[in-house]
């Protein structure tokens, strides 16, 4: 492309990549060009510490990931940049109280006499407008 002079940009470039090439499992460590490791995004993921005064200090996010990540997936690595702090509150645990649902066969009654009302209404509006 450089050789064309084409101006393409780093997204287009990425698609035609991503549609050309195939991945290899076995193949080397892929690295940028200062020799680091590249990482593969569709391995990325995502891990919930739970949140006490210590989380704070990233020596104990190492803790946590080498104590619970490690042994399952050895080469995996935090990228701190993107670390987060803060505190998830799952709303429908603590705020949705279930109802239990009337009989299916009344909703549908229901529904169909609604229908029923609406079509009417309708037809009650075409005939005034006639």
């Amino acid at each position: 492309m450089k050789k064309t002079e084409l101006d393409v940009k780093a997204p287009l470039i990425k698609a035609i990549l991503a549609g050309l090439s195939e991945k290899d499992e076995s193949a080397d460590i892929c690295t940028d060009a200062n020799g680091n490791p590249e990482p593969d995004t569709d391995l990325r993921d995502t891990e919930q510490i739970p949140f006490t005064r210590k989380v704070l200090e990233k020596q104990a996010i190492d803790e946590y990931i080498k104590r619970e990540v490690k042994p399952f997936v050895p080469d995996s690595r935090v990228d701190y940049s993107k670390t987060k702090i803060g505190y998830e509150i799952p709303f429908t645990r603590y705020f949705y109280k279930y109802e239990l649902m009337g009989n299916s066969e009344e909703t549908l009654r229901g529904i169909q006499s609604l229908g029923e009302k609406i079509q009417i209404s309708i037809a009650r509006l075409f005939s005034k407008e006639v």
